[in-house]
């Protein structure tokens, strides 16, 4: 998929047609797990984001990766973030039923749990509107298309906006 059809340029692209100038960068890696978000979140804060939308996770459900380890990975990787001073907007994810209904259960509980663990924003289903979509998704039924990330865009905007707001604010009053 061409980068400017991708969610990061497209939720740019909303963000400065609304009025607030923030440059937002695709810093995910296709086909990562956890593990690999959390090794690589130093290289992250490299880039000195005020802002991240951590959606990580999802291939470890994929590959039956046990869920303990995936929370686990995701606060550690929210800590890490938060002890840099950025805001963290948790993405959260939902595994396909084929791993059974325990596994399926476990893997849906990280994200709330780690977000109100972690104190942070939560987006309920990153891909709210567009899983189990076949027009909103590519020929391999996990991936988006262009108009799906429109759908995504929108229900991860009210989020950034808030985080956005709340960012202001917290510098104003001198935090």
């Amino acid at each position: 998929m061409a980068q400017e059809s991708a969610y990061p340029a497209r939720l740019e692209t909303k963000l400065a047609a609304e009025g607030f100038r923030y440059r937002v960068i695709n810093a995910g890696i296709s086909g990562e797990t956890s593990s690999g978000t959390l090794s690589r979140v130093n290289w992250i804060l490299t880039l000195k984001p005020d802002i991240v939308i951590l959606e990580t996770g999802a291939n470890d459900g994929l590959r039956g990766v046990d869920p303990a380890l995936t929370k686990r990975n995701i606060q550690e990787t929210i800590r890490l973030l938060q002890a840099s001073n950025v805001t963290v907007i948790l993405a959260g994810m939902q595994m396909v039923q084929n791993l059974g209904r325990e596994y399926t259960e476990a893997f849906r509980r990280i994200y709330p749990e780690a977000a109100k663990e972690s104190g942070v924003r939560l987006i309920p289903f990153f891909l709210q509107g567009v899983a189990g979509d076949r027009a909103l998704n590519q020929a391999d039924g996990v991936h988006p298309t262009s108009d799906g990330y429109r759908v995504i865009v929108e229900t991860v905007y009210p989020y950034v906006t808030a985080a956005i707001q709340e960012r202001t604010k917290s510098k104003r009053a001198g935090g």
